[in-house]
């Protein structure tokens, strides 16, 4: 998507075509249905904590570590091989997003440099700002060519001008865009995607729409598979209104799947208190 379309609220034009309408419906519903459940009256915190976990072992699968939950959950040391490094990476951006939420509409370019450099725990030069021209780029998921530096930093402009700016689109537009444009610019040296989605889980969460964090979107786009995700991903760089309405959907459809998983804890959790 051009982010420097002379519409004053691209966003809200996204919002408008014929499918995301539906698409924002279903996942309202799905969303209404975990956060009425009895269980998320009284253990909220329990579903919280357990939809990050689950949600950055979502996204590290998306990355190439499809390791078990079970896994994940038991691991304390991720720093003995590449997959291990993923996954550690997935969950402290898990954690760190949550304590972005206050600044993302004031400055997203600092959030996204901050999770960047929450997640290659790295020091070094290339770390927590855009690349430049010539620097390799380690996002083997993503094999599209890479725009140049000078595209990265009009598009990442444009992107934190129409957060700043708000927008009338429904959450879930704002949040597939956000994914999608970061996916698509690759704007870091590495962990583009894992960087990418814990951008949309700040907006779904900062939003309103999923102001608990129950709902996580990683979880749905790891159920889809990486093949349909890359193939939703292409309707995205396509920029025609089929193409977005193809992403927003498989966006929406991965909250929705996120929400059905924290609902399966909430019974899971209702069954071992009766």
């Amino acid at each position: 998507m051009s982010t420097t379309d002379a519409n004053a609220d691209p966003l809200a034009t996204l919002g408008s075509l014929p499918g995301v309408a539906e698409s924002v419906e279903s996942v309202r519903k799905a969303v209404d249905r975990v956060y009425g459940h009895r269980i998320m009256r009284r253990r909220s915190n329990e579903i919280t904590s357990e939809a990050a976990l689950r949600g950055a072992r979502g996204s590290a699968a998306l990355s190439g570590a499809d390791w078990a939950l079970e896994e994940v959950r038991r691991r304390t040391d991720f720093s003995g091989d590449d997959e291990a490094r993923v996954v550690g990476a997935a969950l402290r951006l898990t954690a760190e997003a949550g304590q972005l939420l206050s600044i993302w509409r004031q400055s997203p370019l600092r959030v996204l440099a901050r999770l960047h450099l929450v997640a290659a725990a790295d020091k070094g030069d290339q770390v927590g700002r855009p690349r430049q021209d010539g620097e390799p780029v380690d996002e083997p998921l993503v094999e599209l060519p890479l725009p140049d530096a000078a595209e990265v930093e009009g598009r990442l402009d444009g992107l934190a001008q129409l957060i700043i700016a708000g927008s009338s689109a429904p959450a879930l537009v704002t949040a597939a865009v956000v994914h999608g444009e970061l996916l698509a610019l690759r704007p870091f040296v590495s962990h583009n995607g894992l960087v990418a989605r814990a951008a949309e889980r700040i907006v779904l969460v900062g939003s309103g729409l999923d102001p608990k964090s129950v709902c996580p979107a990683e979880v749905g786009q790891a159920e889809q598979g990486r093949a349909a995700y890359l193939a939703a991903f292409e309707g995205y760089v396509s920029g025609t209104p089929e193409g977005m309405e193809t992403w927003i959907a498989h966006c929406g459809k991965a909250v929705e799947l996120g929400a059905r998983e924290s609902t399966a804890v909430c019974e899971a959790l209702q069954r071992g208190a009766a």
